[in-house]
């Protein structure tokens, strides 16, 4: 959207968007001084953990830097294993193993999908501080884990990447549910961009290390999904070098406080309710949210899943689509806690006590509208309702000025107020 691409005339607009380095993607960093050939040898079985189709990481690219590694150290494709990191997500499409790994992985590679409700499939590997670490047979009965990621921006893990695809996206219902329920996710700590002190981190980290996750390939993408930065080596390191890279591209300062904000959300992301709601969350529940209490927020998104396909996903629309209210959801939830998916809906009543949600152009209109938002076709009739419910949340005239945000990639990007007041 262009700074004045069909906005009304009194909209006064600051966009927000990542600084991409100008300088070109150089070879893979090692971080540790280790790399994968101090640790593979010949004829070990070897794990690779890999995202999923929600996740916008290039595959295709960090597992077969992986692979031809592995080859290289005498380690033959019969003893390697590609395992989606599904969490509780749905299995993986051949589509979308295609396009993530690219034909000559998926010809030569044995793959399969986590699935973190089969108790046949998973380890428990005992508690860390209270929770439960279950995590993918595979990952643990082999003699070398790997894994790839993509650190960006997270609204648990501060950033994502790391351990978290094992952890997490390999991990059974009981530690999903554990790390997602309503204790973490109110911990002050657990929030988009903190990485000190945040506990849903330091259990990632830790889980990692007892699960004998040894090296990771993590990656920072640009705005348009192509690899800044790629490292290698030991999660934590590899992690802790990535988010010190990654802070200064994707958090931008935002100097007002504002009426109206556009949360753009990309690809893998807008293909179901799940997932693309997590674009306004960010923008609303950011430290510093630049957010007047009230502002309504555009979310477009075409959704074509629907509120999502997985169990997750399901659970996510039937605990919102039941709830009197987005207060009585978060009323309920606290008290009698909720399963793993459910999660989102808790974090998006956060947000829906606090700001209208305009989904515009979603396939599922009525999906949205059973989640306590507002359903519109175009962006044209967006903005026209963000501006009624604007100016009478804040009692503006019709000619008055609106401060409008627009953040093309709300995933991406960490807006943070550095003047004004919030309230």
């Amino acid at each position: 959207m262009n700074d004045s691409e069909g906005l009304p005339p009194s909209w006064r607009v600051t966009r927000a968007v990542s600084r991409t380095p100008t300088a070109p993607l150089h070879a893979v960093q090692i971080v540790g001084g280790r790399r994968l050939a101090d640790l593979a040898r010949p004829g070990m079985r070897v794990t690779i953990a890999f995202t999923d189709a929600t996740r916008a990481c290039p595959d295709e690219r960090l597992v077969g830097d992986l692979l031809r590694e592995l080859e290289q150290c005498g380690i033959a494709p019969d003893n390697i294993t590609l395992i989606c990191a599904t969490g509780l997500h749905r299995p993986s499409t051949p589509a979308e193993r295609l396009a993530k790994l690219g034909a000559a992985i998926v010809s030569r590679y044995r793959i399969i999908d986590h699935n973190a409700l089969d108790p046949d499939g998973l380890v428990d590997l005992g508690t860390i501080n209270g929770l439960p670490l279950v995590v993918n047979r595979h990952c643990i009965e082999t003699d070398l884990l790997l894994a790839t990621g993509v650190v960006e921006p997270h609204q648990y893990a501060g950033y994502s990447g790391g351990a978290k695809t094992v952890v997490i996206g390999c991990g059974g219902e009981a530690t999903i549910s554990a790390t997602h329920g309503p204790a973490m996710l109110d911990h002050p700590g657990t929030r988009l961009g903190a990485i000190e002190g945040n506990p849903f981190q330091a259990f990632v980290r830790a889980g990692g290390e007892r699960a004998g996750l040894r090296y990771v390939v993590n990656t920072i993408l640009s705005e348009t999904g192509e690899p800044l930065l790629i490292a290698a080596g030991p999660p934590a390191l590899v992690h802790d070098y990535l988010v010190a890279q990654a802070r200064p591209i994707y958090e931008a300062p935002v100097a007002r406080p504002v009426h109206i904000a556009r949360a753009g959300v990309d690809g893998p992301k807008a293909v179901n309710l799940y997932q693309a709601s997590r674009a306004a969350t960010y923008l609303a529940l950011a430290e510093r949210t630049p957010l007047l209490p009230g502002a309504p927020i555009l979310l477009p998104a075409p959704i074509p899943e629907g509120a999502g396909e997985g169990a997750g996903e399901r659970r996510f629309f039937e605990v919102l689509s039941n709830a009197g209210s987005p207060q009585q959801l978060l009323d309920d939830m606290r008290r009698t806690g909720f399963p793993a998916g459910a999660q989102r809906a808790y974090i998006l009543a956060q947000v829906l006590v606090r700001h209208p949600i305009i989904v515009v152009g979603a396939q599922h209109p009525d999906i949205v509208r059973a989640c306590h938002m507002h359903a519109v076709p175009d962006m044209a009739t967006g903005i026209a309702l963000a501006d009624r419910l604007a100016r009478a949340t804040f009692n503006l005239a019709p000619d008055a000025p609106l401060e409008f945000l627009d953040v093309p990639h709300a995933l991406l990007t960490l807006p943070r107020l550095i003047s004004g007041r919030q309230d």
